[in-house]
């Protein structure tokens, strides 16, 4: 390396995403970089008159194999890796003739992107991952005390300037090394998860992308963010039209208000209070729906926030006007599909601060989607939940008296309303209607949640159906549902004691039904 060469600065860029690109590289270029380049950069850079090398006149060898082989060779990866404090890394590079390059800017091929498509071959999808690109960032961030290394493009502008005003600290170049390596386990834990066969593997990443800053966490004094592990999730398209910012139990009410409707094809609304409804209900319109859902629990639903699988029309938003106006009622999130202008407009007038948020088209539930339970330093992994009609097929009439087909249909509502109520559990649905009238979730104690729900159902727990999220340990809880006069009752069986509920129930004359699976949700 003569003096010369010594003295010349080097960036490397090459990047799939171009946005600011440009920019960027004429500040390098007024600031005394010479850029190396590879094949579509290279281009754009040229394009706009911006002098580049490419990257094979510094490797000596072409670009081959479609492109597989271009950036990774012994004077990129030395040029990026040798000590520029250490001595004898510094006469080595002279010996060897290897360019310094200081800045390293790159993002990689869009493997997620690429797979999101429905069509996609798997070797597409092999073609779509990157190499090049992570071999010359996890060189450049791991010899980040000499190197730049960017990843983000948000990043150009804030490196640019300290820059020119040479304050890059190691502190800073360390930050951007940090980044680095998180983009690159994101990057390899979307390729691991696409080729992955076991369900559990002995290592495992799961990477997640910011979203957002949040308003606070649980409760003010906490800070949150929210992060999404892919794309297609079904909070990936929440968007803001009106009102409050969100909260962390904003979020996950909004989640769990997206679980509780995109099961059903139907429309379907709900009131979620601390992340379990406090109403739920079907409908032929998501009029129906809303209306009935607040009327299921309209003291509970105060406060609340409301989530439909439909669009959000202007009948519908006159029922928020009305809950807020005749019972002095505020809601404070809704979120749909899609919400109509002439709504938006109305509700924008009811509430100020109440936020209006419109999520597009929620996915159904996938049974490649694996389910996290955080824990203390840790996780725990555990498929879905999902219904399927096939599952009523194990569903036993084990009274007497069985239920009518209406009844039939009231059970397997309340079965799927049941799935996404918080244990344990315990709910009364309408005898006629599809929404519930009682709700007793979260409790420690099965008997007691059973007297919750009966209780709020009132009168109209007579001929209602009620749900169990798993079966009755005793007796005392069909006694009760006798009481109230219930009209049937479906839980999951297996206790030691299911005999006793059957003769009590039995002796009501109430028909009930086993379904030899549990709905528990924590």
């Amino acid at each position: 390396m003569s003096s010369k060469s010594a003295n010349e600065k080097y960036a490397l860029i090459s990047v799939f995403d171009k946005t600011g690109i440009v920019d960027f590289a004429k500040n390098l270029v007024s600031l005394g970089y010479r850029i190396i380049s590879t094949g579509g950069t290279v281009k754009t850079l040229t394009e706009n008159k911006i002098p580049a090398i490419p990257i094979q006149k510094i490797t000596g060898n072409p670009e081959s194999f479609d492109g597989r082989m271009k950036t990774i060779s012994f004077q990129i990866e030395s040029g990026i890796l040798f000590d520029r404090k250490n001595k004898k890394h510094i006469k080595e590079a002279r010996k060897l003739k290897i360019k310094p390059i200081d800045i390293v800017v790159c993002n990689f091929y869009p493997f997620e992107e690429t797979i999101a498509s429905k069509n996609i071959s798997i070797d597409e999808a092999i073609e779509n991952i990157d190499i090049g690109g992570p071999t010359m960032v996890r060189a450049a961030a791991k010899n980040f005390k000499n190197v730049i290394v960017i990843t983000d493009p948000n990043d150009y502008i804030e490196v640019s300037e300290k820059l020119k005003d040479k304050t890059v600290s190691e502190k800073f170049k360390k930050h951007l090394s940090a980044k680095a390596f998180d983009y690159l386990s994101f990057y390899d834990s979307q390729i691991a998860k696409y080729l992955r066969t076991d369900l559990f593997p002995g290592k495992i990443t799961i990477a997640g992308k910011k979203v957002t800053d949040l308003r606070y966490g649980e409760n003010p004094h906490q800070k949150a963010t929210l992060y999404l592990s892919s794309d297609s999730s079904s909070l990936g398209s929440l968007r803001k039209l009106w009102g409050r910012e969100l909260s962390l139990i904003n979020i996950t009410d909004i989640n769990a208000g997206i679980e509780s409707v995109r099961i059903f094809d139907e429309p379907c609304a709900v009131v979620i209070k601390h992340n379990t409804p406090c109403g739920i209900a079907l409908g032929k319109t998501p009029e129906q729906s809303l209306k009935r859902a607040i009327e299921a629990d309209p003291e509970s639903a105060f406060g609340g926030i409301i989530v439909m699988n439909k669009t959000l029309d202007k009948k519908s938003a006159r029922i928020i006007a009305q809950f807020k106006d005749k019972r002095k009622g505020n809601i404070d999130v809704i979120a749909a599909p899609r919400i109509e202008k002439e709504a938006f407009s109305f509700l924008s007038k009811v509430r100020k601060s109440m936020g209006i948020y419109e999520t597009g088209k929620l996915p159904k539930p996938s049974k490649k989607t694996l389910n996290v339970k955080w824990i203390d330093n840790g996780f725990i992994l555990q498929t879905q939940d999902i219904y399927s009609k096939k599952d009523s097929k194990a569903w036993k009439t084990v009274t007497k008296k069985i239920p009518t087909k209406k009844q039939l249909e009231q059970l397997r509502i309340a079965w799927l309303f049941i799935t996404k109520i918080k244990s344990n559990s315990v709910i009364v649905v309408d005898k006629n209607l599809p929404m519930t009238r009682g709700i007793g979730s979260g409790q420690t104690s099965r008997v007691k949640s059973t007297r919750i729900a009966l209780e709020q159902a009132g009168n109209y727990a007579r001929g209602g159906i009620l749900a169990s999220d798993s079966f009755f340990p005793f007796g005392d809880c069909v006694k009760l549902c006798a009481k109230y006069k219930i009209g049937a009752i479906i839980q999951r069986g297996g206790s030691v004691n299911d005999k006793e509920s059957i003769d009590v129930a039995n002796n009501a004359g109430i028909p009930m039904l086993f379904t030899n699976r549990r709905a528990f949700w924590h």
